[in-house]
């Protein structure tokens, strides 16, 4: 069993803001599965998310069953839901993957992988902290701006909190929706293949 989780911040006034990239991936991850008519997504007080739960059959191997979540927690208390989760269907951490917004990849940009530092994003902070481990999979979803990362980690927190809760300009909209359109190819190869098929096909170079 899997676990696919998108980060996010539940409710309208964050729709489509930069820090809900997780949140618009698995979305469309979701209508895209030939199921998705019979899989939509069910509030969970329970695990504190909104749960979608699938059964993936590769054209060769196994049926894998997969739960598909977006914490309600909001982003810096993500990895409790995540936990609820995980213990209740006995998922180890190795079958976790957060899909989320990183700063640090200029928008478009894509990195799947293992474990590492949070590079101070709260919402896989949260994960670490209540997985104890950073044993899990992360599918990260660039959404800084080229040559201008650097000035905005300079800035004071403030100001970085204000980019990633901030909504996409209308320039950035056709890189906006390649990546989403990539991530959710990602997740889809990952679950049909492996996820080392998925890093070598999609992440940036």
């Amino acid at each position: 069993m899997k676990l696919i989780v998108g980060l996010g911040n539940p409710g309208e006034k964050y729709e489509g803001t930069r820090h809900n990239s997780g949140f618009m991936v698995i979305d469309h991850f979701l209508k895209s599965f030939q199921d998705a008519k019979n899989s939509l997504w069910e509030n969970s007080p329970k695990f504190k998310s909104d749960i979608a739960k699938i059964e993936w059959q590769p054209k060769h191997g196994e049926l894998e069953k997969v739960i598909l979540a977006k914490a309600k927690t909001y982003m810096n208390n993500s990895g409790l839901a995540i936990r609820l989760i995980s213990d209740f269907y006995k998922i180890s951490p190795n079958d976790i993957w957060i899909i989320h917004d990183d700063i640090d990849l200029p928008l478009g940009n894509m990195k799947i992988r293992l474990g590492g530092a949070s590079a101070g994003h709260h919402g896989v902070e949260s994960v670490r902290e209540h997985l104890t481990t950073d044993k899990f999979w992360r599918f990260r979803m660039g959404i800084g701006k080229e040559n201008q990362n650097a000035k905005i980690k300079n800035q004071k927190l403030r100001g970085v909190d204000d980019f990633v809760l901030g909504h996409f300009s209308g320039a950035e909209r056709g890189k906006v929706k390649k990546l989403i359109k990539r991530g959710v190819k990602a997740i889809e190869t990952a679950l049909e293949k492996d996820l080392d098929t998925a890093m070598n096909r999609f992440n940036t170079k």
